[in-house]
């Protein structure tokens, strides 16, 4: 396996692990109600991931609809395949966001979470989704902003470096603040934005931010905007006051729902 499949198959891993944590299962079922879903309807799930949404979008939708899940990383495509083998009204594809192989006017629905963030190019994303949405159909959109992040951390200028590293990383890191202005440009109406609060006071496994933690510093690492020393030393401290009962984080993501004009 060479580095590129490591690295998807890794991502893939980490996602299933993390989509069971009970902060994110919160988060599916906000937006599953914010979907709602009938029978019979054409659902598309952008950046399906391993596909815990596509599977419960499924069950909503029933045999009489169809839900199409796409993501770029084909180790993504697989567990979302292997997920959903028992259910027979879904089907994943390997493709890009912002070349949908679909008609026009095809999806009572779309959604896509955690993606936007990574794409180049958001607005091509955009027309696509207008493209391939029914008139009136829904479409759902969940961003986070990193950059309101609240971490209670002994070592303030060290974690403004590993967050700004993590902006760095990604083509739009602050997409929530512009987003309803875009969806509204785009030719979207009824546009609502509520709040998705992640909270994690303990600095456990089973919560969200112990391997957000881990993996924002590796990138840091990678981007060399610290040393193995300076990461280290972040991962302790929060990782003593995870011990002392003073670890504190918390981020917004933000839910997006909007109908076309």
């Amino acid at each position: 396996m060479n580095n590129s499949m490591k690295n998807q198959s890794t991502a893939a891993e980490e996602l299933e692990n993390s989509y069971r944590l009970p902060e994110i299962v919160r988060q599916r079922k906000q937006t599953l109600k914010k979907l709602s879903l009938k029978s019979g309807e054409h659902v598309l799930d952008i950046g399906c991931g391993v596909g815990f949404l596509s599977y419960e979008m499924a069950v909503k939708t029933g045999d009489s609809g169809k839900v199409i899940g796409i993501d770029k990383n084909p180790e993504m495509i697989r567990h979302s395949i292997n997920r959903c083998k028992d259910l027979h009204n879904t089907e994943f594809m390997e493709i890009e966001a912002g070349s949908l192989p679909f008609p026009e006017n095809n999806f009572d629905a779309v959604c896509c979470t955690q993606v936007l963030l990574y794409v180049k190019d958001v607005k091509q994303v955009l027309t696509e989704i207008r493209r391939v949405i029914k008139p009136s159909g829904r479409v759902v959109i969940l961003e986070t902003d990193w950059r309101g992040v609240v971490l209670n951390s002994a070592f303030d200028s060290l974690t403004r470096k590993i967050f700004s590293a993590w902006d760095a990383a990604v083509p739009s890191p602050n997409l929530p603040v512009y987003l309803g202005p875009l969806l509204k440009k785009y030719g979207f109406s009824s546009i609502q934005v509520e709040p998705v609060p992640i909270l994690n006071t303990e600095y456990s496994s089973n919560q969200f931010s112990h391997g957000m933690m881990k993996w924002i510093t590796k990138n840091a690492l990678k981007q060399e905007a610290v040393t193995d020393t300076e990461c280290r030393k972040w991962l302790d401290d929060l990782e003593e006051k995870g011990k002392t009962g003073s670890y504190f984080f918390c981020v917004n993501r933000f839910l997006f729902t909007a109908v076309l004009a």
